[in-house]
């Protein structure tokens, strides 16, 4: 059986508190979704919300339609007569998810009205779309706790609607309360009780156990799951498509249209269009996953890949990596030397050992960028840095903006400049560029900055900065340790700058 992929990032995904995508970051996400990750059908908006949203539907159904995409182009809608059927057929979409109620409580306390009242006014609409040539699939909203307390009204709704021409029952957890045991339960009685129905499963993340009920969905026989890019969406989310691929192709072995090694880039513009971001252990695509911290593993890694599984970084458009730390032994530093075409002898690798770890017991994190500093710290070799900061003064006075004055070592020769700025780093940065436009050298861009501050506000706690950078095509992160967040990013830019001279 192959799955298929219903994506919402556009409409449920966009529920996610604070987040507002711009029109053309839809249409962009839109793109990325059925082009780059082929997922079969695209929710991307819900109907009457905003002048805004209906051009932005448009833009997006003017593109399908172009690209012959219009057919997996999907908008909710809602039980109100033609109202949203006429919202729907305007912005050029053919297909409606109509949104009626798929729990007694629901039913008699929201809409105040009775099962068979709530039914009318469905088969209204349903009779209206036909006229109008919309497709409609139908969400059951609150249909777990339809099942849990109401599951005659249920039935009752699917015995009435199964010989319509609804095209997908879509059979939403909304409040995120089931579990696998009854979502399994519950699913397989749906498939049993209604054998010719196209059936889809929602799943919030209210308890954590999205992607497990996805799992107890599919087994159950749900041929149709919803995801959300990251998993977006209100509360705590959505399914995340990345770890319900994961799960779908190596735990159930099932097949699906998704291009897997577009994952993770498709995550990275989502993450940027809504600021939110990644965690670094999310299953995937964060940025830790496939990072092996201890050496042990590292040594295994070495040793007919014991510690693998299914889920190789290759796939997804990752490769795999050895951090530096407390924790680190040998088969670690070897990794990532290897990957840089290091060699050391055995008393070196020792030295260099014995300093990663005790960086570690510092809490800094080492990278394999940071190694051949190291390496040249231990080793006590001549300094081979061309760039070096001789001296800096910053100033930052209330009512005057923050001015900077370095003078910076460049292969031997000194320079010195100041620069006003909109904080102290900034003018620093200001200096550097204001130098290095002298002397007609290249700059990288500043794509990212990111600063920890370890918890417990001790005023001399280490701050990391983490700065990441794009030269020449490449992208390459840098980091600086220290008690004040200035002195850390000056630290992260001087090695940046050290880089890219070798670059």
């Amino acid at each position: 059986m192959k799955i298929e992929i219903l994506d919402t990032t556009l409409r449920d995904g966009e529920q996610t508190s604070g987040v507002s995508f711009a029109a053309s970051e839809k249409l962009h996400i839109a793109r990325l979704l059925l082009v780059d990750l082929n997922v079969d059908r695209l929710e991307i908006a819900s109907a009457k919300v905003s002048e805004g949203e209906f051009e932005t539907v448009k833009r997006i159904t003017r593109w399908a339609t172009v690209h012959n995409y219009i057919d997996r182009i999907e908008v909710l809608g809602f039980v109100d007569g033609d109202v949203s059927l006429n919202w729907v057929k305007n912005a050029g979409c053919k297909v409606m998810n109509l949104l009626c109620k798929g729990s007694l409580k629901h039913c008699t306390e929201q809409l105040r009205k009775t099962p068979e009242q709530h039914l009318a006014d469905i088969q209204a609409v349903l009779k209206q779309a036909g006229e109008m040539n919309i497709s409609i699939n139908i969400y059951l909203e609150d249909w777990s706790n339809g099942m849990l307390h109401s599951p005659e009204y249920v039935f009752y709704l699917m015995d009435n609607l199964k010989d319509t021409n609804i095209q997908h029952f879509m059979l939403p957890d909304t409040l995120g309360i089931l579990n696998p045991v009854n979502t399994g339960k519950f699913c397989q009685e749906m498939c049993e009780k209604y054998p010719g129905i196209r059936f889809d499963f929602h799943a919030h993340n209210d308890y954590d156990l999205a992607v497990g009920n996805v799992f107890a969905a599919v087994n159950a026989g749900i041929p149709g799951i919803h995801t959300t890019i990251n998993g977006l969406g209100e509360r705590a989310g959505n399914a995340p498509l990345s770890s319900v691929i994961a799960m779908l192709h190596d735990q159930l072995k099932l097949k699906t249209n998704i291009t897997e090694d577009n994952l993770n880039r498709v995550s990275r513009m989502v993450e940027s269009y809504s600021g939110i971001r990644i965690p670094n252990n999310k299953p995937v695509v964060g940025d830790s996953v496939f990072t092996q911290c201890a050496g042990i593993h590292a040594d295994g890694d070495n040793k007919n890949n014991l510690y693998y599984n299914d889920l190789l970084p290759e796939r997804f458009g990752r490769a795999r990596e050895y951090a530096l730390g407390k924790t680190s032994g040998k088969s670690n530093i070897k990794k990532n030397l290897e990957a840089m075409g290091i060699e050391l002898d055995e008393a070196s690798m020792k030295k260099l050992t014995e300093r990663i770890i005790e960086l570690g017991d510092k809490k800094e994190i080492v990278t394999q960028d940071d190694l051949p500093y190291i390496i040249s710290d231990v080793l006590h070799s001549a300094n081979t840095d061309k760039i070096r900061i001789i001296n800096y003064s910053l100033s930052l006075t209330q009512g005057l903006r923050p001015t900077a004055t370095v003078r910076i070592e460049i292969d031997g020769k000194e320079y010195e400049q100041t620069a006003p700025g909109d904080g102290q780093y900034h003018a620093f940065s200001k200096v550097i560029w204001k130098i290095y436009t002298q002397l007609a050298k290249p700059k990288p861009t500043l794509t990212d900055y990111n600063v920890a501050i370890p918890t417990g506000g001790r005023t001399d706690a280490l701050v990391q900065t983490t700065i990441s950078w794009n030269f020449n095509g490449k992208d390459f992160k840098t980091r600086g340790l220290d008690v004040d967040q200035t002195e850390a990013a000056i630290k992260a830019t001087v090695k940046m700058l050290n880089m890219i001279e070798n670059m």
